[in-house]
């Protein structure tokens, strides 16, 4: 393989990567609102000629290139979050900006950035004859800011599709990936009886018994296991709520909700145990339990799922590692930096559920997800174009 020639096709591609980036990010796109933009990739998945394209049940993209015997994908979620204050944006979030280093709008690192450089990945594929041994599928999925993985437990489930392993397209400043934290959405809910405001002592507040579980709960957070590459397990208090006949009452329940993350070698049961195990809880009755998702997709389709993301890890001797790090030092003649994701991706369904490997590599920057002012950058655009459409060749040749 020619990496230079790659390379320079690549670059070729500079100008129709950041437009093809600036019109999705120009469509809002929050969860379970993506129709627009899947429409907007499907005209650009056909513009440079993928060899079929598909919208499934549940609306994710499903873009074709090659007939081989071997399957392998890519994935970028095209759904955003909101864009928040919009005070705090020097720009309006979906007009956008950009000059010759960054583009500027929600979206642009996570994570429709990875979705342009995979569409021009299957372009550049094409123009150089690079088609080997595999059929290329390229995802653009819905609802993974809501839920993340349930789009591909789907697509697995469903629609009957299970590659050889999974290029994850999230940010990762062009580093590569292999592994991260999993996660769940715990609810643990007090009971009370109301009663006047004026004469609380004839009530039990469900909010006091709350109170002395908070500050337990943060204590766990301090003491959870701990992996030596994916890190510390945590949880964070993330809502609160209450019930009450009136602002002039005692109130008869409350409930949080937990942003719990998991560690390797942590597991759901153990997390609500923890939890269920604390003495405030214990004193209190309280609930403990995890949430569930149901709500349906753009489509209408719903596809509920109990909120639990497994963590999944790669080994660094895994084909599909090595053979993405043997594409970055022929392309790039240098080391990649591997490492790991802080949050969380689809990963938790392809490789935390169904053990089908994934390797991460995408452009743009972490710390640009959900901040205001997102941004990504050409270079990295161009750059993880050429990886993408090379790493399919150089792993059907060697594994």
């Amino acid at each position: 393989m020619e990496f230079d020639k790659v390379l320079k096709k690549a670059e070729e591609y500079r100008k129709d990567i950041s437009q093809f980036l600036r019109d999705m990010v120009a469509i809002p796109s929050e969860s379970c609102q993506e129709r627009d933009v899947i429409l907007r990739i499907k005209e650009e998945m056909e513009k440079v000629g993928f060899d079929k394209v598909e919208i499934d049940p549940m609306g994710n993209i499903l873009g074709y290139v090659g007939k081989g015997l071997r399957l392998i994908a890519m994935d970028a979620h095209i759904d955003t979050v909101g864009v928040g204050d919009l005070s705090l944006w020097e720009v309006d979030p979906y007009e956008g900006y950009e000059d010759d280093q960054v583009i500027v709008g929600r979206g642009t690192s996570d994570q429709e950035g990875g979705m342009a450089s995979m569409v021009y990945a299957a372009r550049i594929i094409k123009d150089l004859g690079l088609e080997d041994d595999y059929t290329l599928l390229v995802t653009g999925t819905v609802q993974e800011e809501d839920c993340d993985g349930l789009c591909w437990q789907y697509i697995i489930e469903e629609d009957g599709i299970r590659p050889e392993f999974v290029v994850i397209t999230e940010p990762t400043s062009l580093n590569i990936y292999r592994g991260q934290r999993g996660r769940m959405e715990i609810k643990v809910k007090t009971k009370g009886l109301s009663c006047h405001g004026s004469v609380p002592e004839r009530g039990d507040n469900a909010i006091y018994k709350m109170a002395p579980i908070l500050q337990e709960l943060r204590a766990l957070h301090e003491n959870l296991h701990e992996d030596p590459f994916l890190g510390k397990g945590s949880l964070t208090v993330s809502e609160i709520f209450f019930t009450s006949p009136s602002r002039c009452a005692v109130a008869d329940s409350c409930w949080i909700s937990i942003d719990r993350r998991l560690t390797w070698g942590e597991t759901w049961e153990k997390a609500l145990q923890e939890i269920r195990n604390l003495p405030s809880v214990k004193e209190s009755g309280a609930e403990v339990s995890m949430y569930s998702y149901d709500k349906p997709s753009y489509t209408g389709l719903v596809y509920p799922t109990e909120c639990y993301f497994p963590a999944w890890v790669l080994e660094e001797e895994h084909p599909a590692c090595q053979a993405t790090i043997k594409a970055y030092k022929n392309l790039f003649g240098q080391d990649p930096f591997v490492d790991k994701w802080g949050f969380s991706t689809n990963g938790v369904s392809i490789m935390g559920r169904y053990g089908i490997p994934c390797i991460g590599f995408g452009p743009g920057h972490e710390d640009q997800a959900h901040a205001p002012n997102e941004r990504t950058w050409k270079d990295e655009l161009v750059k993880a174009a050429a990886m993408y459409a090379v790493i399919p060749s150089i792993y059907v040749q060697n594994y």
